[in-house]
C-alpha cells in the first residue's frame, strides 16, 4: 500500500467517533490559540500605555531667568498630560511614595521645588543641572520600570533641550548685542585712526613749531639778554638824564628867576632894540656893496676911536688914583665926568668889537655878497621875530620853565621805568632761559610723541583692522535664525532613524518567533495523538521509507491545515499584515512539514523519551534564535548551537517576508530546511527499519506516555 493511501487512513480514523473528531479539531486549532492568542496579547503593548497609573508630583515653584518667568514644571506636566504616555495623576511627594509601594502607582515621577530655579541658574554664575526624580519598584512590574526609563529619559532631553534653547537663545542675543557693540567699536576705532591721524600731523607741527619756537626761544633768550644789558644801560643813562634835567630844571629857574624881571622891564627896550637890528639889516642889505666897502674902514675907525678914548680915560680918571701931589702927577677929572668918560669908552670899546665882529664876518663871507645877504635876510626876520615876542618874553620864559619842569619830571618817570624795565627784564630773561629749557625739552617729548603716534598709528590701524574682522567674525542673529541655531544646538545629535522595514506594531515585529512556536507545538502535539510509524506498514513489512512517509504526511497535512487558520486569524482578525503575503504562507507550509519531520523522527527512534526530547529541542531553539534579544546578547553556549538549530533560519526568513528586505535569509532557510526534512525523514526510515524487528523493550517498554 502506498504511502499516501496509508496517510489517508491514519487521518480517517479521527471521523469514526466524536471524540476523535474533537481531536482532530483540537491539533487544528491548537496552533492557532497558541499563536494567535499570544501575539494578540502581546500585539501592541506600548500602544496602551496610557493605561498605565503613574504618580505626578509637581512642587516646582517656578523662577525668573532674564526678566521672564519660567515654570518648567509646569510646562513638562501640560506636557505630559497632553502626551499618551502613562495615565498620569497629580498627586502629592507623600501620596506619590505610599501609591509606588502599594502598587496603586506603577512609578512616580517628581519635580522638585528648586527645579525651574536650577534650569535658570544656566544663565547665572553658579548654574546647576535640575533634577527630574523617577521612583519605580520592580516588585509592581519590571518591564513597566524599563519601560519608563526610556519614556523619562525623552522627557528628561525635552526638558533639557527647552532650558538649553532658552539659554542658547540669550547666548545668540548676547552674540547680536555683542556684534552691535563691535561694529560700534569698529567704527569708534576708525575715527579714533582719523583723530590719531591729524593727532599724528598735529604732532608733527608740534614738533615742527617746538623746533622753530626752541630757535626762537633762543633768539628771544638772547635778545632777552642784551634787552637786560641795555635796560640795565637805559636805567644808568635815564638816570643820569633824570639828573641832568634836575639840573637844567634847578639852572633853569635860578636864571629865569634873575632874568624874569629884566625881561618885564625891558621887554619893550629889547623890542626895540630888535626892531633896529631888523632895520639895520635892512638897511645894510640895501647898501650892502657899500657896507661891504665900508667895514672894514668902520673897523679900524672904531678900533683907533675906542683906543683913543681908553687912553683918554686912562690918562684923566685912573693915572692920580693912590698918589699925592708929591709924585709930580697930574690930579684927576673930578668923578662925574669920568663916570661918563668910562661910559664913551666901553660904548667906543663895543662898537669896536661890533664893528670888528662885524668886519670878521664880512671877511668869513670871502667877498660873497649873496650869501651874506642872505644871512642879513634871516637876521632881519629873526629880529622882526625877536621885536614882535619882546613884550611877551616873560610869559614865553615861564611857558618854558613849566615845560622845563614836565621834562623834568619825564625824564624822573622815564628813569623810574628804565629801573622798572631793566627789573622786568632781568626777570624776562631767566623766564626766557627756562623757556627756551623748556621748550628743549618739550621739543624732546614732541618728537617722542610723534613716534609713539607713529606706532599709535600703526596700532589704530590694526585694532581698526582686527574690530572690523571681529565684527564679521561674530555672528549676528535675527529671531529666526536664532530659533534655528537654538533648535540645533540644543539638540545637536538627532537620531535620524528610518526604517527601511519598520514593524507598524510589537505584536507584528514578535510574529516570526511565536509563528514557528505555535506550528512546532502543533507537530509536537500532533504525534501525541497520530503515531510517528504507521502500525500496519510496519506489520506487513513495508519499505522503511514508505512507513516513514506514511508517518509524516498526515501531520504534515495538518501543519497545512493548522497554518492556514493561523495565518487567517492573524491576517484578519488581529491584523498582521505582512509584505509577502503567499509567499509566508507557502514557506510556513515547509516549516510545518520539516517541523513534522523532525518531531516525528524523535518520536520514532526514542519513542516516550522522544517526546521530552521534543520538547527540550523546542526549548533550545527558542532561547538560541534570537527571536526577542539578537542572538549575540545570548551566552557563548547559546551563540554555538545557533546556526545548526531550523528554527534560528525560519525566524529569520519571516522577518524578511513578514516586514520586508531581501530574501537571501528566505532561500537560505529553504535549503536549510529542506535538508533537515530529508534528513529527518531518512534517519525516520532507518528507525522504521529497525521497528520491523519485534524485541523485548518494544514488548514491554520502560516508560509509556
Amino acid at each position: 500500500m502506498r504511502s499516501p493511501r496509508l496517510a489517508a487512513l491514519e487521518l480517517r480514523r479521527f471521523g469514526r467517533g466524536r471524540l476523535p473528531r474533537a481531536a482532530l479539531a483540537a491539533l487544528l486549532l491548537l496552533p492557532l490559540l497558541y499563536g494567535a492568542l499570544y501575539l494578540w496579547s502581546f500585539w501592541d503593548p506600548y500602544g496602551r500605555l496610557d493605561r498605565i497609573p503613574v504618580a505626578l508630583v509637581n512642587d516646582d515653584k517656578g523662577a525668573t531667568a532674564a526678566g521672564r518667568k519660567l515654570t518648567a514644571g509646569d510646562d513638562i506636566t501640560e506636557g505630559l498630560h497632553e502626551s499618551d504616555t502613562f495615565e498620569w495623576h497629580e498627586v502629592s511627594a507623600a501620596e506619590a511614595r505610599e501609591g509606588v509601594e502599594n502598587g496603586t502607582y506603577y512609578l512616580s515621577l517628581t519635580m522638585p521645588s528648586d527645579f525651574s530655579e536650577r534650569i535658570a541658574s544656566s544663565s547665572g554664575d553658579s548654574p546647576e543641572t535640575g533634577a527630574l526624580q523617577v521612583r519605580t519598584n520592580d516588585a509592581n512590574n519590571y518591564i513597566v520600570g524599563q519601560i519608563s526609563r526610556t519614556v523619562f529619559s525623552e522627557v528628561r532631553s525635552a526638558a533639557s533641550t527647552r532650558a538649553s534653547r532658552s539659554f542658547l537663545d540669550r547666548i545668540f542675543i548676547s552674540f547680536s548685542d555683542i556684534h552691535g557693540e563691535t561694529v560700534k567699536a569698529a567704527e569708534g576705532a576708525d575715527e579714533l585712526e582719523g583723530g590719531i591721524g591729524r593727532a599724528k600731523k598735529g604732532a608733527k607741527d608740534l614738533a615742527d613749531g617746538l623746533k622753530d619756537a626752541e630757535k626762537g626761544s633762543g633768539r628771544l633768550a638772547r635778545g632777552l639778554k642784551k634787552l637786560d644789558t641795555g635796560a640795565g644801560d637805559l636805567e644808568d643813562g635815564s638816570r643820569q638824564v633824570a639828573e641832568g634835567t634836575q639840573a637844567l630844571a634847578d639852572k633853569v629857574h635860578g636864571a629865569a628867576d634873575r632874568v624874569r624881571p629884566f625881561l618885564r622891564e625891558n621887554g619893550a627896550t629889547i623890542a626895540d632894540t630888535a626892531a633896529l637890528v631888523a632895520d639895520s639889516a635892512g638897511t645894510v642889505r640895501e647898501h650892502l656893496d657899500a657896507f661891504v666897502r665900508t667895514v672894514p674902514l668902520a673897523a679900524a675907525g672904531t678900533r683907533e676911536a675906542a683906543d683913543t678914548l681908553d687912553g683918554v680915560y686912562a690918562r684923566r680918571c685912573e693915572a692920580g688914583q693912590g698918589a699925592g701931589p708929591q709924585d709930580g702927577t697930574r690930579p684927576a677929572v673930578p668923578d662925574a665926568a669920568c663916570g661918563d668918560l668910562k661910559k664913551a669908552r666901553d660904548a667906543a670899546a663895543d662898537a669896536a668889537r661890533l664893528t670888528g665882529d662885524v668886519d670878521t664876518v664880512v671877511r668869513d663871507y670871502g667877498g660873497d655878497v649873496k650869501s651874506l645877504d642872505e644871512d642879513l635876510a634871516t637876521l632881519q626876520r629873526q629880529a622882526r621875530a625877536l621885536a614882535k615876542a619882546a613884550p611877551h618874553l616873560s610869559e614865553d620864559l615861564d611857558t618854558a620853565v613849566a615845560k622845563v619842569d614836565a621834562l623834568n619830571k619825564g625824564a624822573g618817570r622815564v628813569a623810574e621805568g628804565a629801573k622798572t624795565l631793566h627789573t622786568g627784564l632781568g626777570t624776562a630773561r631767566t623766564g626766557a632761559d627756562d623757556l627756551d629749557t623748556g621748550i628743549g625739552t618739550l621739543r624732546t617729548g614732541a618728537d617722542d610723541l610723534d613716534g609713539g603716534i607713529h606706532r599709535l598709528v600703526d596700532g589704530s590701524e590694526e585694532l581698526a583692522g582686527g574690530l572690523h574682522d571681529g565684527a564679521d567674525r561674530i555672528p549676528d542673529y535675527d529671531e529666526k535664525d536664532r530659533d534655528l541655531r537654538t533648535e540645533v544646538m540644543s539638540d545637536p545629535v538627532r537620531l535620524a532613524s528610518r526604517d527601511l522595514h519598520k514593524a507598524p506594531n510589537y505584536g507584528t515585529g514578535f510574529a516570526p518567533y511565536f509563528i514557528p512556536l505555535s506550528l512546532w507545538v502543533g507537530a509536537m502535539v500532533a504525534y501525541m495523538v497520530i503515531p510517528p510509524l504507521n502500525r500496519r506498514a510496519l506489520a506487513t513489512g513495508a519499505p522503511a521509507w514508505r512507513i516513514a512517509t506514511a508517518g509524516w504526511l498526515p501531520v504534515a497535512a495538518l501543519g497545512v491545515l493548522q497554518t492556514a487558520a493561523l495565518m487567517s486569524v492573524l491576517h484578519w482578525a488581529v491584523g498582521l499584515r505582512m509584505v509577502h503575503a503567499a509567499g509566508t504562507v507557502a514557506f510556513l507550509f515547509l516549516v510545518t512539514a520539516c517541523f513534522a519531520a523532525v518531531v516525528q523522527w524523535l518520536n520514532a527512534r526514542f519513542g516516550a523519551a522522544g517526546r521530552i526530547l521534543v520538547l527540550a529541542l523546542l526549548m533550545l531553539q527558542l532561547t538560541s534564535a534570537g527571536g526577542t534579544y539578537p542572538v549575540q546578547t545570548s551566552p557563548g553556549f547559546f551563540n554555538a548551537i545557533h546556526p545548526f538549530l531550523p528554527m534560528s533560519y525560519v525566524v529569520e526568513a519571516l522577518r524578511r517576508l513578514i516586514t520586508g528586505g531581501g530574501l537571501d535569509p528566505v532561500r537560505q532557510a529553504c535549503v536549510v530546511l529542506a535538508a533537515f526534512t530529508a534528513g529527518a525523514l531518512a534517519l525516520t526510515a532507518l528507525s522504521a527499519r529497525r521497528k520491523q524487528v519485534w524485541t523485548l523493550d518494544r514488548l514491554h517498554p520502560e516508560l509509556t506516555l
